[in-house]
């Protein structure tokens, strides 16, 4: 994280656009119980689509259905969502929805629905260890889809995600591989490639070759900070890159909260500092 503050999340963005990468803004906070919490992340992410335009970035937002009061009331979720993808649409940009639990899966896939009906500048994000993914991208794929597919972080039983890490990077290349369809592509498809492998990065750069999907026919997405050497090597290869800035004053919660549920990001997080 650049900070807490939404002025140092600005700031950052505008570092990495200079370095030419785009960023996607996400404000930490999740399951909001109170009707004024939602509203005021709707605002705040309203400023923030103006700053973002006003200052010209190469940025994005992306939300989470419980900080936009879905746990509160689908309905008002649906409201403030689709406010935002208007917003976004103003300034050119995607709204992005985040995946959260599983319990919470049907839910966004049918917010996702809902806004494309009359958005098209919304993607939602699929999680590669989730049994249930196959389906739902097969699912999606008519649409003509924007995906962001990412391994997935939340504790999830194995009846319903892979627990070994070559099942997940196998579904993972499987997702690309639908998204790179002809027939997908040519309904308007697009895939972000949200991962930090860079055993997965090498395979779905032969997949893209394979497939004959050009460099800036799809992105990848990484953390801010994290193996920066490996970021800017992929936009030296001509890649389109994205770093995901999450700030905001719930950061230690939210930390403590996905070590508690998958202590190996620990680990993860400490090779990366010092793999660059």
């Amino acid at each position: 994280m650049p900070g807490e503050t939404l002025d140092e999340a600005l700031a950052a963005a505008a570092e990495q656009n200079r370095l030419g990468i785009a960023v996607t803004l996400t404000h930490l906070g999740e399951n909001l119980r109170e009707r004024s919490e939602a509203d005021a992340v709707l605002a705040h992410y309203q400023a923030t689509l103006a700053r973002i335009g006003a200052a010209r970035l190469r940025g994005e937002v992306s939300i989470k259905p419980t900080q936009l009061g879905y746990d509160i009331d689908p309905e008002l979720c649906a409201r403030h969502a689709r406010t935002l993808a208007e917003a976004a649409r103003v300034h050119g940009s995607r709204l992005w929805i985040d995946m959260e639990g599983s319990d919470y899966t049907d839910g966004t896939l049918q917010l996702y629905r809902r806004l494309r009906q009359t958005h098209a500048n919304v993607g939602v994000c699929l999680q590669a260890y989730l049994r249930r993914t196959r389906a739902d991208l097969e699912a999606l794929l008519p649409m003509g889809p924007a995906i962001r597919i990412v391994k997935g972080a939340y504790a999830e039983p194995p009846q319903k995600a892979f627990p070994d890490k070559r099942d997940v990077d196998d579904n993972f290349h499987w997702m690309a591989e639908q998204l790179w369809q002809p027939s997908a592509r040519g309904n308007g498809a697009w895939a972000t490639l949200g991962t930090h492998d860079r055993n997965l990065i090498s395979e779905l750069e032969l997949l893209s070759k394979r497939m004959g999907v050009g460099a800036k026919d799809y992105e990848y997405a990484l953390l801010y900070g994290i193996q920066r050497n490996e970021q800017l090597r992929l936009v030296k290869s001509g890649r389109n890159v994205r770093v995901l800035i999450s700030y905001g004053a719930h950061w230690f919660p939210w930390y403590m909260r996905r070590l508690a549920e998958r202590p190996a990001n620990l680990l993860f997080v400490a090779k990366s500092m010092f793999a660059g």
